[in-house]
């Protein structure tokens, strides 16, 4: 028999009711209502006991290795690569990883237990759940996408403070499309949208802050000419939704638009840990990991739409994305045929029979590649890069010369700082008497 026997709680309670029957102070059929067993079962652990006192009692397993425990090496080397080359990861993150690219199967609880075990927790903080009451998801694909950018220092220190703009579905969860800027811009959100309308299509409405890109503050002064129309001009990006035919949804408040913001929560967990990985440096190598990031992240989280179907929109037919996926200005011809544009000059070539476009109001239209048209009533006009204005030269106290001179070398006249000033003299100023202020009738009658 053992010296030492362990028992938990349970097997000590079933100890204490077995020493009562022993001393003849409960039946057998109490001690079975007392322990939740039959009289049977009651009957056979007594016989148990009374044979082998205590240690009758005791688990049979107890003291075993499980069957289905991990090996020490294999523990070993998950805490290996939670300190090392996935440091940082989030439990749920690091499984995925170990499976994906170690060929490490495990369930999260026993990646977890490792880690606890090897004092290693869980980087990311939780905050404790509040009450809230959540919105209902959009019942379509396609009905409204939440878009937004979030700055942070994605690369951890070993790169620039980047931006990512990206946008989510509010039926599904699905991310379409993502991008790293270096700010966050009007051309990036532009490029966003001109991915998602080329690959999925256009969707129905867009929700975004109150950012100068989407909306004109109000603080802002009116023109003139939006006096007179009664209404604000919208931004750049503004126009491209109006043009689209997209619904545009300001939020005031972080809290209205917590689907994005919730993923950017995820992603500087997750997409942070990759780049790091990774060990990406820079905007394009960024780019790259995401763009591998985003269909995995999207089969891992995206839900089911409540309704089946899409209800992206096609682009109308005879659709040119390069004229409205673009910035537009409003230019007046020179007389020469030049439009001006920053430090661009075009000149405008003889288009659709017409040989002048002097004084002519065009629209310049910048698109997202760099590249400079001229619209004139919606017709793109033929045109060339002009030659630069001559650069106006403003000269002080050069020496001048004087050509043609009898020498054989020019004279220099000196210059104006330099010829000494002349003693100017008082001019005579004539007495009250004198004959020139005497006037002609009182010098002839003097005579006379």
């Amino acid at each position: 028999m053992k010296e030492i026997v362990t028992l938990n709680k349970k097997e000590q309670r079933r100890l204490m009711v077995l020493n009562e029957v022993e001393a003849g102070k409960m039946t057998p059929g109490e001690a079975a209502e007392v322990l939740g067993l039959s009289p049977r079962q009651v009957r056979r652990i007594l016989a148990a006991y009374r044979k082998e006192g205590a240690q009758a009692l005791e688990h049979g397993n107890w003291g075993r290795k499980p069957g289905n425990t991990l090996d020490e090496s294999l523990k070993k080397r998950v805490v290996e690569l939670a300190q090392s080359t996935y440091a940082g990861c989030n439990v749920q993150h690091f499984t995925e990883l170990l499976s994906e690219r170690e060929n490490i199967a495990l369930s999260r609880s026993s990646a977890r237990l490792i880690l606890l075990k090897a004092g290693i927790r869980s980087p990311r903080k939780r905050r404790p759940p509040k009450h809230r009451s959540r919105r209902e998801r959009y019942p379509n694909e396609g009905m409204l996408l939440q878009i937004d950018g979030s700055r942070d220092d994605w690369l951890e220190g070993r790169g620039p403070y980047l931006t990512l703009v990206g946008a989510v579905d509010d039926a599904t969860g699905k991310v379409p499309y993502g991008l790293f800027r270096e700010q966050e811009d009007a051309q990036g959100y532009t490029i966003l949208l001109h991915h998602i309308v080329e690959n999925q299509g256009i969707p129905e409405a867009l929700y975004h802050d109150g950012h100068g890109i989407f909306e004109r503050s109000s603080r802002e002064p009116e023109t003139i000419e939006e006096q007179l129309e009664g209404k604000r001009k919208p931004t750049q990006f503004g126009r491209i939704m109006e043009e689209l035919g997209i619904i545009s949804i300001t939020s005031r408040s972080p809290q209205a638009k917590g689907r994005i913001e919730r993923l950017w929560g995820t992603f500087q967990d997750r997409l942070k840990s990759e780049l790091r990985i990774a060990g990406v440096s820079n905007a394009d190598e960024a780019n790259k990991v995401l763009y591998d990031f985003l269909p995995r992240f999207n089969q891992r989280f995206a839900v089911p739409a409540a309704e089946p179907g899409s209800v992206y929109r096609k682009p109308p037919q005879g659709f040119n994305p390069d004229e409205v996926f673009c910035f537009k200005y409003q230019r007046t011809v020179g007389r020469d045929n030049v439009v001006r544009f920053g430090e661009h000059r075009l000149q405008i070539r003889p288009t659709n029979g017409r040989s002048s476009y002097a004084r002519a109001k065009v629209e310049v239209h910048e698109r997202m590649n760099g590249s400079l048209a001229v619209y004139y009533q919606g017709q793109c006009l033929a045109t060339k890069p002009a030659p630069p204005e001559a650069p106006v030269l403003r000269v002080r106290n050069m020496p001048r010369f004087i050509p043609g001179s009898s020498d054989s070398q020019e004279h220099i006249l000196p210059a104006a700082n330099e010829i000494p000033k002349l003693k100017t003299t008082l001019r005579y100023k004539p007495a009250p008497d004198h004959p020139w202020r005497r006037s002609f009738k009182m010098y002839v009658d003097r005579r006379g």
